[in-house]
C-alpha cells in the first residue's frame, strides 16, 4: 500500500487514503447490518453502512491484530519470568471534539470488536461520568467550563483506570445524564474484566500534569494500549454542533425533565444564535486549547470531510 501523503516532512504517521484503507475491509468477515448502524449512529452523524464497511471494519481488524500481539507478548513475558500474569483488559481510548462523532466511533468499535472470537467481551465507558457534579462545579465557579480538563475528577478517573488495568474483578464508573446535564449519583457502570475496554471522551489524550511538588503525575492515556482521535476542520465541527442543537429541540430538549427544556421553544434564529454563543464561549475554546493539541498523541487519526465522511487515515508508524 502506498502512502497518500506527498509531503517530504518527516512525520511519525503514515497517511492512508480512504480508497486504500477501504480495500482492507476485505480482510474482515464481520459486517454490520443497516439496522446495526441505525442503532449505533449518533444524532447528526451521517455514518452509514458504506462508511462502516470502508472505514470501521478495517479498524476492527487492525485492533484485532493489536490485541493478539499484546496477548502473545504477555505469554512471552510469563515464560521469561516463569510466572503466571493475570490477563488484563486491552484498553482503547477514543478522543475528539464535541459533535465530531467520537461517540458513534466508540460504539461502532465496541460492536465490531465484540464479533471477533478472541474478544467477545467488550465494554464502553465515557469519561462524562467523571465530570464533577453540577453542585461542585457551581461551588468552584466553573459551571461554564464543563468539559474543560479542570471540570473532571481526575483523581477518581485515574483510580478507575488503574483498577481496571490491574485486573480487578469489578470496577465501578459513575454515570452522566445528558438529559439532566448532571451525574446520576445512584447509578454506576460496572466493568467486570472485559477483553477490551473502550474509554471515550474529550480529554482522554491529555498529557500528565505537573503535581504541586513539580513532578509529573499519571495521565489517563498512560493506561491505553491504543488510541483513536476523530478529527475534522473546526468550522465543520461547529456547523455540526449547531445542526445538532437545532434537532435536539424536537428530541431531548422537549422532555420536561431536560436541563435544556428552556431551549425547546426557541425559533430557528434564536436557536442558531444560542448554539453559536455556546460554541464560541465553551466548546470552541476547549477544542482549540485542550482537545486539538492532543491529536498528535493518538495511534490512529480519522480525518473527516465536511460531510462526516472519513477521507483519510493517519496511522502511527511502528
Amino acid at each position: 500500500m502506498k502512502s497518500a501523503s506527498t509531503s517530504s516532512t518527516v512525520t511519525p504517521f503514515e497517511e492512508i487514503s480512504r480508497e486504500d484503507w477501504a480495500r482492507l475491509s476485505q480482510q474482515t468477515p464481520l459486517p454490520l447490518s443497516e439496522a446495526d448502524v441505525d442503532r449505533l449512529r449518533g444524532l447528526g452523524d451521517r455514518v452509514d453502512l458504506v462508511e462502516v464497511d470502508a472505514v470501521y471494519r478495517p479498524i476492527s481488524r487492525l485492533l484485532n491484530i493489536q490485541v493478539a500481539a499484546a496477548q502473545a507478548l504477555r505469554r512471552s513475558r510469563e515464560d521469561f519470568l516463569d510466572q503466571h500474569q493475570q490477563r488484563t483488559p486491552y484498553i482503547i481510548g477514543v478522543a475528539g471534539s464535541v459533535a465530531v462523532g467520537k461517540s458513534t466511533t466508540a460504539r461502532l468499535l465496541r460492536e465490531l470488536m465484540a464479533r471477533w472470537p478472541d474478544t467477545p467481551r467488550v465494554q464502553l465507558v465515557t469519561t462524562d461520568g467523571f465530570l464533577y457534579p453540577n453542585r461542585v462545579l457551581e461551588a468552584r465557579g466553573i459551571m461554564q467550563r464543563k468539559g474543560f480538563p479542570e471540570s473532571y475528577d481526575r483523581r477518581r478517573l485515574l483510580r478507575f483506570m488503574a483498577d481496571v488495568k490491574a485486573g480487578q474483578e469489578r470496577v465501578e464508573a459513575p454515570v452522566y445524564s445528558h438529559l439532566t446535564y448532571d451525574i446520576l449519583e445512584d447509578e454506576m457502570v460496572v466493568v467486570e474484566q472485559p477483553d477490551v475496554l473502550i474509554v471515550e471522551g474529550l480529554n482522554v489524550l491529555q498529557p500528565a500534569r505537573p503535581r504541586r511538588d513539580g513532578k509529573l503525575g499519571m495521565s489517563v492515556s498512560d493506561f491505553f494500549d491504543f488510541s483513536v482521535y476523530v478529527d475534522a476542520r473546526q468550522e465543520d465541527v461547529q456547523r455540526w454542533y449547531v445542526n445538532r442543537f437545532l434537532k435536539l429541540r424536537q428530541t431531548a430538549f422537549s422532555d420536561p425533565r431536560s436541563y435544556f427544556r428552556r431551549y425547546a421553544e426557541l425559533t430557528d434564529v434564536e436557536a442558531i444564535q444560542t448554539a453559536q454563543r455556546i460554541w464560541n464561549t465553551i466548546n470552541g475554546p476547549n477544542l482549540t486549547e485542550n482537545v486539538v493539541p492532543t491529536r498528535g498523541r493518538a495511534d490512529l487519526v480519522l480525518r473527516k470531510d465536511g460531510q462526516h465522511r472519513v477521507h483519510s487515515v493517519l496511522l502511527r508508524k511502528i
